[in-house]
């Protein structure tokens, strides 16, 4: 087995090159030494295209997809296949959570189901608003909302961010760009609710200097002046190939 995560109390496996057999034993295992776990899914192919979907094979358990995931206080719905989630970034929430404030608007790109949005919203008290491509998504998004008495303070849009942005008639403190794996950047939608201050979380994969000659390329494309403030490793997603967060200030 190469490894599992679990969202909710759906245990997601990933094997190598057990058999059936084993692969049946281990998810019985799993739920027998975890009380939290009640599904065992199998993962059975990538996370592929824009909306970020996989499919899965039942294992062991409660036959079922959905579940609700508990993280820094904040709960949220969810269908494991349908939707995209990574309980891994868990951290990568809560720090920039704790970077913004109740003054702030918000903006999150890729927001899924709204882990993003909703550790936001909810620990610094600042509104955002939350853009999504998926429809599944945005509707567990905007019942996540609800789920956690943020009416109000988190504002779904479900769409592309490529039409959605110019339509918008704000410009915002914070951008976070939680990105698919795509080769687009997405900055140029970024820049154009950005303002002189704002602060842009972008994500992106592969070689970090590819990525920053990239993001500076484009900022000069745009006549947008960027100082990278930051730049953190947040995560692998496969042997030498890392998830990078490049921090940014716009000027």
């Amino acid at each position: 087995m190469v490894g599992y995560d679990i969202i909710g109390s759906i245990a997601i496996l990933k094997f190598n090159k057990e058999n059936a057999k084993e692969r049946k034993k281990i998810a019985g295992r799993l739920l027998e030494e975890h009380k939290n776990i009640r599904t065992v899914l199998e993962k059975i192919e990538k996370i592929k295209g824009r909306l970020r979907t996989y499919k899965t094979k039942f294992l062991a358990g409660i036959k079922t997809k959905e579940t609700i995931h508990n993280e820094s206080g904040c709960r949220f719905k969810l269908d494991v296949e349908k939707t995209y989630f990574s309980p891994r970034l868990s951290n990568e929430r809560l720090e920039i959570a704790r970077k913004i404030t109740s003054k702030d608007r918000c903006l999150v790109m890729f927001a899924g189901v709204g882990p993003y949005s909703i550790v936001i919203a909810k620990l610094s008290k600042a509104g955002v608003v939350s853009v999504e491509i998926n429809r599944i998504a945005s509707k567990y998004a905007e019942e996540n909302v609800k789920l956690n008495k943020l009416l109000g303070k988190v504002q779904v849009i479900q769409g592309d961010v490529k039409r959605v942005i110019p339509k918008l008639k704000e410009k915002f403190d914070v951008i976070v760009m939680p990105r698919p794996q795509l080769k687009e950047s997405f900055l140029q939608e970024a820049f154009y609710v950005s303002k002189k201050g704002t602060r842009i979380f972008y994500y992106d994969f592969g070689d970090i200097e590819e990525i920053l000659e990239k993001i500076y390329k484009e900022s000069k494309k745009l006549s947008k002046k960027i100082v990278v403030e930051k730049v953190k490793k947040a995560g692998d997603i496969a042997p030498f190939k890392f998830r990078w967060r490049v921090d940014l200030g716009v000027n």
